[in-house]
C-alpha cells in the first residue's frame, strides 16, 4: 500500500547516508492505491438494522442484525468482523425474495465471522440477517457497564466504545472506517432508564415486564466506530444552537447541572465551527454523555451526535473543580466537536491517516479555546507547549511519520500517540501560519465539501490546500513534515555587514539518541525577527541566507514559535539573545527556554545556558515563565533521584527561586487573579512538595487536617495539589484517612480521585497496599489499572513486577488491544537497565512482533535517559558550584 511504502522509505532515510533530499523528493507525490482492509473485497454494507436487548444484571446481551449489502464479485461466503459473538438463525435474502440459509464459522484470532452458502452469490443486492449474543464488558471496549455509588445505592449504566475496532463486539459488521453505511438502531431497555444513541428517538413503546423499546432515527452514512448507545438513570439538559441543532448534556440523575458549563461551551463551539467549516453541523442533535469511571487510554470519544465523556472531563463541580478543570472540559469538548466534521463527516480511509482526525481536532480545539477564552492563555503559549511536547517522542529512533502504515488492530491502538495528536496539531499550526489563516480555512472548507459523508487520505486535504495557496511549494513542505519522522534543527549564526545583519540558517536534525545520525532534509518555513522588530520569512531548503535591517539587537529565529523545529544559535548569538531576554515576547522567551533545555540535554548547548535563563526570570515575570522554571528544576531534581549530594545542592537553588515566588503569590488566591496565576500557585506547591520542601509539606498537612473537619476550607484551586502533596508524603495514619474518604464518598468523580491518591505514596509499604487494593472490587473495575499506573510513577519496578505476577487479573482491568502498551508503560520511569531486560522478556513472551512499538519506545527512553544523565551531571554540578550552591 502507498502509505506502507512511504513509511518504509522514511524510516530507511533515517539511517541512510546517500542522497537523502533526492529520495524525499521522490516520494512527495505517491500514487493512490487501494485502501487497506482486513476483509475480502467481495461485499460492502449499505444499511444496518440492529436491535439489541442488554441483560445488565448478568452482563450479556442479545442482538438481531439485518444488513443490506452489495455483493461486488461472485463468492460463496460473506466475511464480516465479529469478536466474542455467538450466532444463530442466519440467512441471506436475495432481491427477488429467495432465502439462502447461512452456515456461520467464527475465527476468534482474526475476529471474523464467515457466513457460507451452498452456492456462489452473484453480484447484486442482498440482505443478511442473523440473531446473535455477546458479553457486556467491564472495560471501555464494545458494550460495557460502569458501576457507581450514589446516596440511594449502587447503580449500573451501559455505554459503548467502538474506536478503533470494537464495534465488532456489539454487532457483526464491516468494522473498518472505509466501510460507511447508515444505521437503524433499536434498544430494549428498562422502562425507567434513558436510552441514548447518535440520533433522536423515532418512537418508544412499552414492552411489558418493566421494559421499553426505543427506536432511533436513521443515522447519516458513517463508519461503524462512530455508532453509540447508552442506557441508565440519566438526566438531560438542552440548549438550541443558532442553526437549530439541539445541544444536550446527559449525566447520572442529580448531576446534570454540573454539565451546564459544558453545555454552554458546546453551544459556543458549534457556532464557531458552523462558520469555520462552511458546512453546518448536519445532525438534528448533539449530546455529550457523562460517564462515571475512567480509562487509562482516553477521556472522551466523538461518536456522531452522541459524544461519550468520562465525568472528570465533562462535569464541573463547584466544590472540587479548578480553573484547570474548566479549561480541560472546554478543550475536550472543542476537540470532540471538531471531530463531528474532521473524522465523522469526513473520515480517514484507514488508520494510516488517523492524524487527519486527531491532529486536526487537537489543533482546532487549541485555536478555538484561544479565540473564545483568550483569558486562559494571555501570552499565546499553548501551541508552543503542544509542539515542544510532541518533540519529546519525535526525537527518538522509535518515532514514526505522521502518516504511518497500520496493519493490525493493536497497531491501530498504538497509533493514538503524541505524534498523531501533538505533532499533527503542531504541523497544522505551522502550515496555517505558512500559507495564511484565510487560505488555510478556504482549503479546509473545500476539503470538507468535496468529501462529505465519505472517506479521504492526507493528500486529499493537501490538494485542496495547494489550490488555496498557490506558489508556496505547499505540497513539498507538507510532505516533508508528514511522510518522514523527526525534527528539523535550524542552526543560526549572524554577522553585521554594512549596517545590516546577515543571518545564515543551516538545517540539520534534532535527535536524542542518535548523535551521529545523517540528518533528513526538510523544507522548513522559518520566521525571523531582527533588531527593528520586523519579521522576515524564508523557506530553508538545506540552508538559507537572510538579510535583516540593522545590527543593534539579537536575531530571534522561530518568532512566534509556530515552526516545528528546534533552534540552535551560535554561542555569540545566544549570548546576545540571553542579554535581551526580558525584552522578548513571552511566547518567544518560553520558546528559547524550551529549546535551550532540550539542546542542553543532548549536549548541543551548555547546561549553563538553560540554568542561566532560569536565574534571569524576574520576580514579576509572567506566570508562564515561572511555570517553565518550575518544570525545568523539577525535571533536574528527578534526574538526581538517589544522588543525595547533587539533589541537595539542586534543591537549595530551586528553593531560592521557587519559594520566594510562592511567598509572593501566597497560598490563598484572590477572585481577580488570572488563570495562569492560579495554576502557577498549584505548580509551585506541587514542585516544592515534590522536592521535600519541609515548609510546603507542613502547610499542606495543616490544610488537610482542617479539610477533614471542614471540607469547604480547601479551595477547588488547591484541593488536588494539597491532597497530592499529602498523599505523596503520607504515613500509614494519613493513608488511612484518605482511604476512609474514598470509601465514604458518594460522588463517583470525587471517589475516583481519592483512589488515585491512595496510589501516590513514596512509602513502599503503602504503595504495596495500593497495588493489592487495585486488584479488588473496591476501587471499581475501571480504576484498578490506573492505580497500578499511578504507583509506577514513583515505584516503577514494584508496579511492573506486581502487574506481571498478577497478569491474568490485571488483564481483566485493561482493554485487550492496549495491553501491549500498558505493561511496558509501567516501567517507563525506571532508573535502571534491569527494567529494560524485564520489558524485553515480557515483549518476547506476550507481545506480537508487529505490536512492540510502545515497548521499544519505553526501552529506548530508559537507555537514553540513563546515558544522558552521566553526561549532564558534571555540567550542572559546575554551574551550581559556580553560583554558590
Amino acid at each position: 500500500m502507498r502509505r506502507s511504502l512511504v513509511t518504509a522509505i522514511a524510516l530507511a532515510l533515517a539511517s541512510s547516508a546517500v542522497s537523502v533530499h533526492a529520495q524525499v523528493k521522490a516520494v512527495v507525490a505517491p500514487a493512490a492505491t487501494e485502501v487497506t482492509t482486513q476483509l475480502p473485497r467481495t461485499a460492502r454494507p449499505l444499511h444496518y438494522r440492529v436491535e439489541v436487548t442488554p441483560h445488565a444484571e448478568r452482563m450479556t446481551f442479545d442482538g438481531k442484525a439485518s444488513i443490506e449489502l452489495d455483493v461486488l464479485s461472485a463468492s460463496d461466503s460473506i466475511v464480516l468482523q465479529a469478536a466474542a459473538l455467538r450466532f444463530s438463525n442466519s440467512q441471506l435474502v436475495t432481491e427477488k425474495g429467495a432465502v439462502l440459509p447461512a452456515k456461520v464459522s467464527v475465527d476468534e484470532a482474526n475476529q471474523t465471522a464467515t457466513f457460507a452458502f451452498d452456492k456462489p452469490l452473484l453480484p447484486g443486492r442482498y440482505t443478511l440477517s442473523t440473531d446473535y449474543s455477546g458479553i457486556i464488558n467491564t472495560q471501555a471496549n464494545g458494550l460495557f457497564a460502569l458501576d457507581y455509588t450514589t446516596e440511594s445505592g449502587k447503580k449500573r449504566a451501559l455505554f459503548t466504545q467502538f474506536e478503533n475496532s470494537d464495534a465488532r463486539r456489539f454487532m457483526p459488521s464491516w468494522d473498518e472506517p472505509g466501510y460507511k453505511a447508515t444505521f437503524d438502531l433499536t434498544l430494549n431497555v428498562p422502562a425507567a432508564q434513558m436510552a441514548v444513541s447518535n440520533m433522536p428517538d423515532a418512537s418508544s413503546k412499552a414492552l411489558g415486564n418493566g421494559l421499553k423499546q426505543v427506536v432511533f432515527q436513521t443515522t447519516p452514512k458513517m463508519s461503524t466506530y462512530l455508532l453509540f448507545m447508552s442506557a441508565g438513570e440519566f438526566e438531560r439538559a438542552t440548549v438550541k444552537a443558532d442553526n437549530g441543532t439541539e445541544i444536550g448534556v446527559i449525566a447520572q440523575t442529580g448531576k446534570v447541572e454540573q454539565a451546564r458549563f459544558a453545555l454552554e461551551a458546546s453551544r459556543d463551539v458549534i457556532h464557531e465551527y458552523n462558520d469555520y467549516f462552511g458546512v453546518a453541523y448536519p445532525l438534528p442533535k448533539l449530546d455529550n454523555v457523562a460517564a462515571p469511571g475512567s480509562s487509562q487510554f482516553f477521556s472522551a470519544m466523538e461518536n456522531w451526535g452522541a459524544i461519550f465523556t468520562f465525568e472528570y472531563s465533562l462535569l464541573v463541580d463547584p466544590a472540587v473543580s479548578s480553573v484547570s478543570d474548566k479549561q480541560g472540559v472546554f478543550s475536550i469538548a472543542a476537540h470532540e466537536i471538531a471531530h463531528q466534521w474532521f473524522g465523522n463527516l469526513v473520515t480517514m480511509a484507514w488508520w494510516d491517516d488517523l492524524w487527519l482526525n486527531e491532529g486536526f481536532a487537537t489543533w482546532m480545539a487549541g485555536r478555538t479555546t484561544q479565540k473564545l477564552h483568550p483569558e486562559w492563555d494571555l501570552n499565546g503559549v499553548r501551541a508552543a507547549r503542544v509542539s515542544r511536547g510532541a518533540m519529546g517522542q519525535d526525537a527518538y529512533v522509535t518515532t514514526h511519520p505522521i502518516v504511518q502504515h497500520v496493519a493490525t488492530v493493536e497497531q491501530a491502538s498504538q497509533a493514538f500517540d503524541g505524534i498523531t495528536y501533538g505533532k499533527g496539531a503542531a504541523v497544522i499550526g505551522m502550515l496555517e501560519d505558512y500559507v495564511g489563516a484565510d487560505a488555510w480555512r478556504n482549503g479546509v472548507r473545500s476539503y470538507i465539501s468535496a468529501h462529505a459523508y465519505g472517506n479521504a487520505v492526507t493528500d486529499d486535504l493537501w490538494r485542496e490546500m495547494d489550490k488555496a495557496a498557490p506558489g508556496k511549494q505547499f505540497l513539498n513542505v507538507a510532505h516533508d513534515f508528514t511522510l518522514q519522522p523527526g525534527i528539523p534543527l535550524i542552526r543560526a549564526a549572524s554577522t553585521c555587514v554594512d549596517g545590516k545583519t546577515q543571518v545564515t540558517l543551516q538545517q540539520g536534525e534534532y535527535t536524542i539518541d542518535r548523535k551521529d545520525k545523517v540528518p533528513l532534509r526538510w523544507r522548513v518555513p522559518v520566521t525571523l525577527r531582527g533588531a527593528d522588530g520586523g519579521e522576515v520569512r524564508t523557506l530553508v531548503d538545506g540552508s538559507s541566507n537572510v538579510q535583516l535591517p540593522g545590527c543593534t539587537g539579537p536575531v530571534l529565529v522561530n518568532a512566534g514559535q509556530k515552526g516545528y523545529y528546534r533552534t540552535l544559535y551560535a554561542p555569540e548569538q545566544f549570548k546576545a539573545l540571553s542579554g535581551g531576554f526580558d525584552r522578548l515576547p513571552v511566547v518567544d522567551q518560553l520558546g528559547v527556554m524550551m529549546d535551550a533545555s532540550a539542546l542542553a540535554a543532548v549536549g548541543l548547548q551548555p547546561e549553563a545556558d538553560m540554568l542561566d535563563l532560569t536565574a534571569k526570570v524576574a520576580a514579576d515575570a509572567p506566570a508562564d515563565l515561572w511555570q517553565m522554571v518550575a518544570r525545568t528544576l523539577g525535571g533536574i531534581d528527578s534526574m538526581f533521584d538517589g544522588d543525595v549530594p547533587r539533589q541537595t545542592a539542586l534543591r537549595k537553588y530551586a528553593h531560592s527561586r521557587l519559594a520566594p515566588a510562592l511567598a509572593s503569590l501566597g497560598w490563598d488566591g484572590r477572585e481577580d487573579e488570572s488563570a495562569q496565576t492560579r495554576q502557577l500557585r498549584s505548580s509551585l506547591i506541587g514542585t516544592l512538595g515534590g522536592m521535600n520542601d519541609a515548609q510546603v509539606i507542613a502547610e499542606a498537612r495543616r490544610r488537610f487536617d482542617t479539610f477533614l473537619a471542614n471540607p469547604e476550607s480547601l479551595s477547588p484551586e488547591l484541593r488536588r495539589t494539597v491532597l497530592g502533596v499529602v498523599a505523596s508524603n503520607a504515613d500509614a495514619a494519613t493513608w488511612g484517612k484518605l482511604h476512609t474518604l474514598a470509601k465514604n464518598e458518594t460522588s463517583s468523580m470525587v471517589r475516583d480521585q481519592y483512589y488515585s491518591l491512595l496510589a501516590m505514596p513514596k512509602d513502599k509499604a503503602l504503595a504495596q497496599r495500593a497495588l493489592e487494593m487495585a486488584l479488588t472490587d473496591e476501587p471499581g473495575a475501571t480504576n484498578g489499572a490506573g492505580m497500578i499506573g499511578e504507583v509506577s510513577d514513583e515505584h516503577a519496578d514494584m508496579a511492573f513486577d506486581f502487574a506481571l505476577a498478577h497478569r491474568e487479573k490485571v488483564d481483566t482491568l485493561v482493554d485487550g488491544s492496549s495491553r501491549a502498551g500498558y505493561y511496558p508503560g509501567l516501567g517507563a520511569n525506571a532508573d535502571n537497565l534491569q527494567m529494560v531486560d524485564k520489558i524485553k522478556v515480557y515483549a518476547d513472551k506476550y507481545i506480537a512482533p508487529t505490536s512492540r512499538r510502545d515497548a521499544e519506545t519505553v526501552i529506548a527512553n530508559i537507555q537514553t535517559r540513563l546515558k544522558l544523565r552521566g553526561e549532564r551531571k558534571p555540567q550542572i554540578d559546575a554551574w551550581l558550584k559556580q553560583n554558590g550552591y
